[in-house]
């Protein structure tokens, strides 16, 4: 019996190394045909740490910052080759996308103060890939509201793809603490604080959360404001780290990226190390156990409110994981979780997958539920009106409520780039405000013609980028503003 399990367990091994060779063989052979890697994939900026950034002010912050773009300016820009000095090259300084021309570059981070007496701080947190520009409009609004606005350049983010070859997610989380700081320096005890994160910023602001819970010089936040959070991400970025081992070796060196392609986004990458999914991943990984621990304890009372929106089909966050590795975890009546539908009154008929006409179905649970859910969806599927539909925590009773807003027929659904940028977005948006030039319209693009003609892949485009419901997000937003002003007022 014993020399049976160990020939099985020698033929697992054997089975498991071939697979693995296999794999990495393949990796290998992807990476060597892949497009030559550019200026822009090769200079890694030299960011501040961790225990740096805990050590550092917001001026300084800004002066080291300032040095990295000065850095890309000089090793990519002033150096790029004949070939690279094309105009859908935001790194070319003639190219109409190149950010330096911009009247405010937001790949940068920013702090807006209000014109009067601060009434609270928000800091905003944006995702992977991504760059302050995301959460602008929404940064703006605090601002309106009387509110000071940190919005941070996380490592590794706004230069080069390749600052995100080296970044670790404590860097990450210690940027977070840093902005906290500096908008915590402009308020009193009593002023609130909200923390906004989209996406990968969505887990920085939960994890800040959770770890001010037992860090008493951390200054908790009073809501938490979370957008397509990043509680959990697809199996095969966990593997990311092993699919880029063959990196190793220079002559793979192009392994260690899952996309290699244009840089034609201003405030965004659109070339992907692998590293950063695997940091991403790593994040999730240390945030999970925390809620789960903080759940047995009893302690999560202690985590403020939270209002998470979420389109109900994203490619590249796990909806379900929201539900139930976050919401479902929460006490009672502390939680809302709003739901953007897909489009039930596009005439797509059958090219619509059956698993997105059932997704809401088969990702909540049935009512009644620990959290509050809210589900903008048509009125009817053969209007374009769209309506809220509330069931309250603990109930089973939905409430209707007319928004006033419509679902564009031209659109079967939102995606997970989406939900911060309002239609009239300059870059982003569908009605683009034509106030602001930066270099291209993506979100306005009616995609026709031939295959081979554009720089980048049809798929990136077809991608919704803006949200025809923002401003429900926006009056939710201030919903949270009023009901912190009351709990501060008392």
């Amino acid at each position: 019996m014993l020399a049976s399990t160990i020939r099985l367990f020698k033929r697992l091994t054997q089975l498991l190394a071939v697979a693995a060779l296999t794999f990495l063989a393949v990796r290998a052979y992807d990476a060597h045909r892949a497009p030559p890697l550019a200026p822009w994939h090769t200079h890694v900026p030299e960011e501040l740490v961790a225990a740096e950034l805990d050590r550092t002010d917001w001026d300084a912050y800004l002066a080291h910052e300032q040095s990295l773009f000065d850095g890309v300016r000089e090793a990519v820009t002033e150096r790029l080759r004949p070939e690279d000095r094309y105009l859908a090259n935001r790194y070319f300084a003639d190219s109409p996308l190149y950010p330096g021309r911009f009247t405010q570059d937001w790949n940068r981070s920013y702090l807006l103060m209000p014109e009067g007496p601060a009434r609270g701080a928000a800091v905003l947190l944006h995702g992977l890939t991504d760059s302050p520009y995301s959460l602008r409009h929404i940064g703006r609004h605090y601002q309106a509201a009387g509110y000071v606005v940190v919005g941070i350049r996380l490592p590794g983010h706004g230069t080069v793809p390749a600052g995100l070859t080296s970044v670790q997610w404590e860097d990450w989380l210690a940027a977070t603490r840093l902005a906290v700081r500096a908008a915590t320096s402009h308020l009193d005890d009593a002023t609130p604080l909200h923390l906004v994160g989209f996406s990968n910023g969505g887990a920085l602001a939960l994890k800040y959360a959770l770890d001010a819970m037992d860090d008493p010089s951390l200054r908790q936040a009073d809501r938490l404001i979370l957008i397509t959070p990043m509680i959990g991400i697809t199996e095969m970025a966990r593997f990311a780290g092993f699919a880029g081992l063959p990196a190793i070796f220079p002559a793979f060196a192009k392994s260690a990226w899952l996309g290699v392609v244009p840089e034609f986004n201003p405030f965004k990458y659109n070339s992907f190390p692998i590293n950063g999914a695997r940091q991403s991943s790593l994040l999730t990984r240390a945030l999970q156990p925390r809620i789960t621990h903080f759940a047995r304890q009893g302690r999560l009372t202690e985590l403020p409110p939270i209002i998470t929106f979420q389109s109900i089909v994203d490619f590249t966050v796990s909806t379900r994981a929201i539900v139930s590795a976050l919401h479902a975890q929460l006490p009672p009546s502390r939680s809302e979780l709003v739901l953007f539908d897909i489009n039930r009154n596009t005439k797509f008929g059958p090219l619509i997958r059956p698993n997105a006409e059932t997704a809401i179905d088969r990702l909540l649970p049935a009512a009644p539920r620990p959290f509050r859910t809210t589900v903008i969806t048509n009125a009817t599927p053969a209007r374009d009106e769209v309506v809220e539909r509330i069931t309250e925590a603990g109930t089973t009773a939905e409430r209707v409520r007319a928004l006033n807003l419509i679902y564009p027929r031209s659109v079967f659904s939102l995606s997970h780039l989406a939900l911060t940028f309002p239609v009239t977005d300059s870059l982003y948006g569908t009605d683009p405000d034509p106030s602001e030039d930066f270099g291209a319209q993506l979100g306005a693009l009616a995609i026709r013609g031939e295959r081979g003609v554009l720089v980048t892949s049809l798929d990136a485009l077809v991608r919704m980028s803006s949200n025809p419901f923002f401003p429900y997000v926006i009056e939710r937003i201030d919903d949270c503003i009023r009901e912190s002003a009351e709990t501060s007022a008392r």
